[in-house]
């Protein structure tokens, strides 16, 4: 949502998007998905006369923006942004500047998998990272909560 949020207040002015700011975290922080698309009607509504540019880009992936309801609501914190990632590769980024190149291709990938390497031994686990197995056996999750299946 992180990439998103930026995508559509890029297409705002920058007069509106303090406050499109806030509609937009109150789709990605409500605690249903129902509440969620209570918010994101209201965004739309509120934008699509004015700046159609900005409610088309939110629009077209609402399904994809809503999909994390359908996870455990311990995991929704590592699903709503990118920051596991950015911070995996910051340590990579960085090494290349340093060394001035890496050489061949060959150097590269290796110093680039040592260095990950290296990374991930103070990675901490996933919230949630118990429930992983269910969510790969395909156990179905609503709003974050694990549902029942009558008998």
């Amino acid at each position: 949502m992180v990439h998103k949020t930026a995508n559509v207040l890029d297409k705002l002015p920058k007069g509106s998007q303090p406050k499109a700011k806030g509609l937009l975290h109150e789709i990605y922080l409500a605690e249903s998905r129902e509440h969620a698309v209570k918010a994101f009607d209201l965004f739309v509504k509120t934008y699509e006369a004015k700046y159609p540019k900005a409610t088309e880009c939110l629009s077209k992936d609402r399904d994809v923006l809503l999909t994390f309801y359908d996870f455990p609501a311990e995991q929704w914190v590592h699903i709503r942004t990118t920051n596991p990632i950015e911070s995996a590769f910051s340590t990579v980024r960085l090494r290349p500047n340093k060394t001035k190149g890496s050489g061949s291709r060959t150097a590269c990938l290796t110093m680039v998998y040592k260095l990950m390497e290296s990374a991930s031994k103070s990675w901490r686990s996933l919230n949630g990272s118990e429930l992983l197995k269910e969510v790969i056996a395909g156990v179905t999750f609503e709003d974050g909560v694990k549902k029942s299946h009558a008998a």
